[in-house]
């Protein structure tokens, strides 16, 4: 443990059942985190913002029954490096690429969630022959559609899940500012966070005080707001990335929640040639912490 009790990644590595660990990769001039366990064909976590690996930590066990699992912290997140740059989808993508040949697979299954979900995306699209099959949670690759997105809420705007009346996308704008978010947040990140948890979690328990101090850690700093806004930054790139790439052709599981199924279903149809978009009830954004069984299952017969 650390001398201020905070639970290291190989500490929280260590508790999941299935002999996973922590460790370290030199990858395309920067430094990723990953956590493995388990044994099979290979199968990426990518998570999001504002969580890290550990948001898979209640799935991770039995995926690994039948899976190598590798759970990433992407350029920036976590215990990966905060690079001044690289924070595109495409670029981002590489570095997972780069890992899994440097951890010996040469084509891989890969997940990914919010952030890790674009990332996932992308990897399909610029390497295809390195991609088996593709799951998305809850978002998509950004497309020109993006820029659709309001400035202003459709009605009262709401703080939880009960009393918003849709998803107002507040701090897509929030995190394109540079400089500021790192100087309000610093030593307060908490309290963002527990207003996102709280506006985008269905069942609030579900990501519990120990995981919530886990990712206020992670982004307790100005260097990881910094980074963690980096990839909100890089949507015009992305956009302007996505336009260049054919429709991927691994086939593609799309999971939603209650309130983003009809958004996925849409924009996969436009962005795979093999898609299949599956609800998950009574959950919010978090999937794999506020319906674990339900994810679980999903992606199991989904990759077998």
């Amino acid at each position: 443990m650390t001398t201020d009790a905070r639970p290291t990644d190989a500490d929280l590595a260590r508790s999941l059942a299935g002999g996973f660990t922590s460790a370290h990769a030199d990858v395309n001039g920067t430094t990723l985190h990953y956590v493995t366990g388990g044994s099979g064909e290979p199968l990426v976590l990518l998570g999001g913002w504002p969580q890290t690996w550990w948001q898979f930590h209640k799935i991770m066990p039995e995926l690994a029954r039948r899976h190598r699992v590798i759970a990433v912290d992407l350029r920036g997140m976590g215990g990966s490096a905060k690079p001044e740059g690289g924070y595109d989808k495409k670029t981002m993508a590489r570095d997972v690429h780069e890992l899994i040949r440097h951890l010996g697979h040469d084509s891989a299954h890969l997940v990914g969630h919010d952030i890790g979900a674009m990332v996932a995306y992308a990897h399909a699209a610029n390497h295809p022959e390195a991609t088996r099959k593709v799951a998305l949670l809850d978002v998509a690759h950004p497309d020109e559609n993006i820029r659709k997105f309001s400035l202003l809420p459709a009605a009262e705007a709401g703080t939880d899940w009960e009393t918003a009346p849709g998803i107002y996308l507040w701090w897509f704008a929030f995190n394109q500012v540079k400089g500021l978010p790192e100087r309000l947040l610093d030593g307060r990140v908490d309290l963002l966070n527990d207003w996102l948890f709280g506006y985008l979690l269905k069942d609030q328990s579900s990501i519990d005080d120990h995981s919530r101090a886990v990712y206020a850690a992670a982004y307790g700093t100005p260097d990881a707001v910094r980074a963690g806004n980096a990839w909100y930054q890089a949507f015009r790139q992305d956009i302007t990335d996505f336009a260049t790439y054919e429709r991927v052709a691994a086939p593609i599981l799309g999971l939603a929640g209650d309130r983003n199924l009809d958004y996925l279903r849409e924009t996969l149809a436009r962005h795979g040639t093999h898609t299949t978009v599956r609800a998950v009830p009574d959950s919010g954004h978090y999937l794999p912490e506020e319906q674990p069984e339900r994810v679980t299952k999903e992606l199991t017969e989904f990759f077998a």
